[in-house]
């Protein structure tokens, strides 16, 4: 929707580099649709993505030398995002490493959490099964330590090797047509503790995968130890490092620097999957098809106006204001506040952030704009960069950008949180 000049328009309608997909691992292939299995091509998002005039000027884009780029539309090869996706989720052990209590114990670390988060991250747009039809541990024929898995290995050979044995030991009981993608829930004992390496990674998008039932597996994600900080915290957190490394079969990024940078801080779970729960970033639940186009403002023309945002973890409202910097780049608005997957937002506001799309995974594609430098954040959350927690801007607090001509101010909120903000460009 169009915003016009005041008076106001309303849309209405830890651990840091830990849990992540390596990018040696991440291999984003060229656009087209698909249907929806484990092998590509698929496309992750909206069947149709907006493109009204409106919205044009604020669907960035990337180059294909990006790896898993912020830019719209995502590429093809990733999982669907919208609809019943169908995850096969098998539990594996090894002769060095036998399961840990029942296989169906590891499943039940991840579920029926994971799915509950995608359903609300979603609205409801999303119906993410896991299925399980081996409930036993899969047994590899070769030890872990034979298969030589390190953080950041190549597919080749230890992560081939250990596909085609998964694959040939499930096959009698699994086919994985009727798959979208694939979950691999590795017994916690088998490699070192997440305190000291987290080995847990996805393939996604990878058209070089190994192939069961005539379908390549090019969206997998592999999880490993348990994400357990010793805070009391797991029982509520632990299975969040699935829902982050299945972000990146819908194509997804990381969000973290591999520097161990705090850009986004716990606004995004492709950032932060460890203590404060979070949700995804507006312009994910855009570019993943859970916002409609009448939800997301674009304020590229110059002059004035005024939009009315309501809180992203409701399915109502305004949801998402872009304010395009280049073809590339691009700032976003949203508003946080405690409810849903944000539950732990400890100063609501409107978080601004800037999105570049020639940046790849890992080195930081999205920074959030801290309204409070320095001042060490809000919340007390383990294992979460705090000074990022207090960054939403709240009524009275402008942000600007002299170079690009650009200027947000926050105007007001009311006692449903919906906030009215200006953005003025020059």
């Amino acid at each position: 929707m169009q915003p016009q000049p005041p008076p106001r328009s309303r849309i209405r309608r830890r651990r840091v580099a830990a849990q992540s997909v390596v990018t040696a691992l991440t291999l984003a292939v060229s656009t087209s649709a698909g249907t929806g299995h484990l092998t590509a091509p698929t496309t992750a998002g909206p069947i149709n993505l907006a493109r009204s005039s409106a919205l044009v000027p604020c669907m960035i884009h990337g180059g294909l030398d990006v790896q898993m780029t912020e830019g719209l539309p995502t590429p093809s090869g990733y999982s669907r995002s919208t609809g019943t996706v169908r995850a096969l989720t098998l539990m594996v052990d090894f002769s060095d490493a036998p399961g840990q209590g029942t296989a169906m114990d590891r499943f039940h670390e991840f579920f029926p959490q994971t799915q509950e988060w995608f359903r609300t991250a979603s609205y409801g747009r999303l119906d993410y099964r896991p299925e399980t039809p081996v409930t036993g541990w899969l047994r590899m024929p070769k030890s872990f330590r034979a298969y030589g898995i390190e953080r950041g290995a190549p597919f080749d050979p230890g992560y081939r090797d250990l596909v085609q044995d998964i694959v040939a030991a499930a096959d009698p009981k699994v086919d994985f047509r009727s798959y979208d993608l694939l979950n691999v829930l590795v017994t916690p004992n088998a490699g070192p503790s997440a305190l000291d390496t987290v080995l847990s990674v996805t393939f996604a998008g990878n058209d070089d995968a190994p192939v069961a039932d005539g379908v390549r597996i090019a969206n997998a994600s592999f999880v490993y130890s348990r994400q357990d900080d010793g805070s009391g915290s797991f029982s509520r957190t632990g299975y969040r490092v699935l829902p982050h490394e299945n972000g990146h079969t819908f194509g997804l990024p990381d969000l973290y620097t591999q520097e161990g940078g705090g850009s986004v801080g716990h606004w995004d779970i492709m950032s932060e999957d460890w203590g404060a729960n979070n949700d995804l970033l507006g312009w994910h639940k855009w570019k993943l098809g859970w916002l409609d186009g009448g939800q997301v403002g674009c304020a590229a023309a110059k002059g004035s106006a005024e939009y009315t945002l309501s809180p992203l973890y409701r399915p109502d409202g305004g949801k998402l204001i872009l304010i395009p910097v280049t073809a590339r780049t691009t700032y976003a608005m949203e508003v946080r506040a405690q409810g849903g997957n944000d539950e732990a937002v400890c100063r609501p506001g409107v978080l601004i952030y800037k999105i570049d799309a020639t940046v790849d995974t890992g080195r930081g594609p999205v920074s959030v704009f801290d309204s409070h430098r320095d001042s060490g954040g809000c919340t007390r959350s383990p294992n979460v960069h705090a000074e990022l927690s207090d960054a939403p801007f709240t009524p009275g607090e402008t942000f600007k950008d002299p170079r690009h001509g650009i200027k947000v101010q926050v105007m007001s909120t009311d006692e449903d949180e919906n906030y009215v903000v200006r953005v003025t460009r020059g």
